[in-house]
């Protein structure tokens, strides 16, 4: 559930709080952008990334962004603090206003900012996956970018947990896989750790770059290939990622057992966390002494 308050452009308000309006072409369209971060510790883990990400897909879809990275980093900051959400999940979001025939009367601003912080969901100690086709298309020009129009993942996410899965593998238009609906997946054989290629239509999550870039354990070795669904099922290991998830194993595939050990997920998970210690000790805010 939200927490008390949101941001909305330069102003904490009530989350109940009437503030948006039909012509706002964004809204009506999901015309926008989003990220969604960890606060650890009143920290935004990996806030470089998280913007260099909505940068990139605010570019490509010809939303304006209305503020630059450290003006933006403040004011969530804020709302943080007005929550007492040291340890939560924030979520921000940027709403293009103009555009089409339905935009409303200018409100004076190219696009609205949003952001909100909830509590931390506890995921488990791991998931069931069911397996959707033909559900990214990766060859796409906008493959890969993380946009408000999310209500496609929203269904296949909800039909999976009807069917008394956890989440859905979603699978591209060669049949590769490409992620899940809000995370990405992995495998492991013996020290090789493999994840789909971007080009596989997944979208970059920042827990998945932090893997890639700047985790390193001894003996193992995390690159990118493309993967089959048989891939997953052989593998020893499979594990999902994402910025509220972390390293969570995968316990089973459309009802199939999968996996034989979580040694690689195990030593991967520790040095994440290691290097998010670093990164919260390297950000600490003026305010840690509440925290």
């Amino acid at each position: 559930m939200l927490h008390r308050f949101v941001l909305h452009n330069d102003r904490i308000q009530e989350a109940s709080s009437e503030t948006l309006a039909a012509g706002q072409v964004g809204l009506l369209a999901g015309w926008g952008v989003f990220s969604t971060l960890r606060v650890a510790e009143g920290v935004l883990f990996a806030f470089e990334r998280h913007w260099a990400r909505i940068q990139r897909d605010a570019a490509l879809f010809h939303v304006p962004l209305p503020e630059g990275p450290e003006v933006l980093r403040g004011r969530l900051l804020d709302l943080v603090e007005a929550n007492h959400a040291y340890d939560s999940t924030l979520r921000v979001a940027i709403v293009r206003n103009g555009g089409g025939m339905w935009a409303g009367p200018s409100n004076g601003r190219a696009s609205d900012l949003i952001a909100l912080t909830a509590d931390t969901k506890d995921w488990g100690h791991g998931v069931k996956l069911a397996v959707q086709p033909q559900a990214r298309h990766a060859a796409c020009e906008f493959a890969g970018a993380k946009i408000l129009s999310w209500a496609m993942n929203l269904t296949w996410l909800e039909n999976a947990q009807q069917r008394g899965f956890d989440e859905a593998i979603l699978l591209n238009e060669r049949g590769e896989v490409a992620e899940c609906t809000s995370a990405n997946i992995f495998i492991a054989n013996g020290n090789q750790v493999w994840t789909p290629p971007l080009s596989s239509g997944c979208l970059p999550g920042v827990t998945r770059e932090v893997l890639l870039d700047e985790i390193r354990v001894p003996g193992l070795e995390v690159r990118e290939k493309p993967l089959l669904p048989g891939d997953l099922q052989a593998a020893d290991e499979v594990f999902i990622t994402s910025t509220t998830r972390d390293l969570l194993p995968v316990e089973e595939i459309e009802g199939a057992k999968v996996g034989r050990t979580l040694a690689a997920q195990t030593a991967l998970a520790a040095a994440f966390h290691a290097r998010l210690r670093q990164y919260v000790a390297e950000h600490r805010p003026a305010h840690a002494a509440k925290v």
